[in-house]
């Protein structure tokens, strides 16, 4: 094989997304490298190499760096979920990619499945190596990182990023299960680190990774979905295999062989090449992951009685113009307006939010406050419309909104690590005709 060509994706905010292509399909086929990133590097490490031609041998094999890492532009903010799934839509309407198959290992597969769940119409199937849906440790997620485990990993980032040091303590994990990794394992990993990205970006990279958490997401994942994992690591085939239990219909199976080994790579491609090859009928998608706002205004009775008709009605028609501006500017889809409520929905949480405070910022030149609600969840397609009870959720965490307040779930928060807001915990409450209590937040900042 000789040298890939490189190309670039520009997108609207003028960062280039680096991709490369090899292959001729008939499919197409999207590889996310995990950590750290370069993918001119990865064509460096022998099994990787072997794995992108073996993949590359039925389709059409698409590549890319995320922003801010690898040959992407860096110095750039770097991207939350919902951004790095716009950018890999860029990347394929870029190169004329309609119906891919999403393929990734260990977090990469994180926004895969958010394409999946929220744009089943542009994925033809799933397929998750080792799946890791959060890094955290939690009671339901025994799998996770534990706090100080997280501090170990920072210090190593920021005193031995792109050293040798860095590269044997990465590998050592490994090691320890396979019982051999060459000493130029720790060699090539040394070089991937320092290619990929500086100590203070891949610092802040770890933080993004373990405030986010895709569990949420994957029960609404509709696309074929194949998990792979290997048996003899009990910890992370539990893991796949609850992750499996979280996607419906997901197919979980083994990985043959030792792990990410070179006896393994052409099994497991062929694996994934029966996966895919399988002709399935169409199913007509009645549900879609979406995210969805709800806004109205504080004290609205009392408005308008202080008004009267003819002033409350120009002042809802000023309000709709400001709020739509908003949506306009956040890519919000606008679903219904009740009185002085609007009910939007977006394809990404974190758009949803920024949408909610611009709305909030823009109404108060007008004396007025309106309080908003953003929940992401599987919504029913009615006539084209999204609704069922994520759409319930969204309503009534507006409605336990304050004045100027965005109040989120759990999930939106889960989904928008990385996005620079903050936010404050408004506890636990009980939403009406709502099972469960549901732990919400306030987004103060942005």
């Amino acid at each position: 094989m000789g040298v890939l060509d490189t190309h670039y994706a520009v997108t609207p905010d003028g960062v280039y997304i680096a991709y490369q292509i090899m292959g001729d399909g008939p499919i197409d086929l999207v590889w996310q490298s995990d950590w750290p990133g370069n993918i001119d590097v990865d064509w460096e490490d022998p099994l990787l190499r072997t794995w992108f031609e073996e993949l590359a041998s039925f389709s059409r094999l698409i590549l890319h760096d995320r922003r801010g890492i690898g040959l992407s532009s860096r110095n750039v903010p770097l991207p939350n979920l919902e951004t790095r799934v716009s950018d890999m839509l860029l990347v394929l309407d870029t190169v004329g990619s309609e119906h891919p198959v999403l393929s990734g290992v260990f977090e990469s597969g994180a926004p895969n499945a958010l394409l999946a769940a929220t744009r089943p119409e542009r994925v033809q199937s799933l397929a998750w190596l080792e799946p890791n849906p959060r890094s955290a440790w939690a009671p339901d997620f025994p799998w996770g990182r534990k706090p100080e485990d997280l501090e170990a990993e920072l210090h190593d980032v920021m005193d031995l990023w792109g050293t040798l040091a860095y590269g044997r303590n990465f590998v050592q994990d490994e090691a320890s299960r396979d019982n051999e990794l060459p000493d130029s394992a720790a060699a090539l990993m040394a070089k991937a680190s320092r290619n990929a990205c500086t100590p203070d970006v891949a610092r802040d990279l770890a933080k993004i990774w373990y405030e986010t958490d895709v569990r949420g997401v994957l029960p609404a994942v509709q696309v074929p979905t194949l998990i792979l994992a290997h048996p003899d690591r009990r910890d992370d085939f539990d893991r796949a295999n609850y992750v499996a239990s979280l996607i419906p219909g997901a197919e979980l199976q083994t990985i043959p062989g030792r792990a990410w080994s070179e006896e393994v790579i052409r099994p497991l491609a062929e694996k994934l090449r029966r996966f895919v090859g399988v002709e399935r009928t169409p199913t007509e998608l009645d549900t879609i992951l979406s995210t969805v706002m709800f806004t109205d205004i504080v004290d609205s009775t009392q408005k308008q009685a202080s008004l009267g008709d003819h002033g409350w009605k120009q002042l809802i028609e000023y309000h709709h113009v400001l709020v739509r501006d908003a949506l306009q500017r956040w890519r919000g889809v606008e679903i219904d307006t009740a009185g002085d409520g609007f009910y939007a929905s977006f394809d990404g949480p974190a758009r949803a939010i920024r949408c909610a405070q611009d709305a909030c910022a823009r109404v108060a030149d007008l004396g007025i406050e309106i309080r908003a609600g953003v929940h992401t969840g599987e919504c029913k397609l009615v006539n084209g419309k999204v609704g069922g009870i994520a759409v319930s959720i969204g309503a009534r965490v507006a409605g336990l909104a304050g004045p100027s307040e965005v109040l989120i779930s759990q999930t939106v928060k889960d989904l928008v690590a990385g996005s620079g807001f903050t936010f404050e915990d408004a506890g636990f409450h009980e939403l009406k005709g709502v099972p469960d209590r549901w732990r919400l937040y306030r987004a103060v900042s942005r």
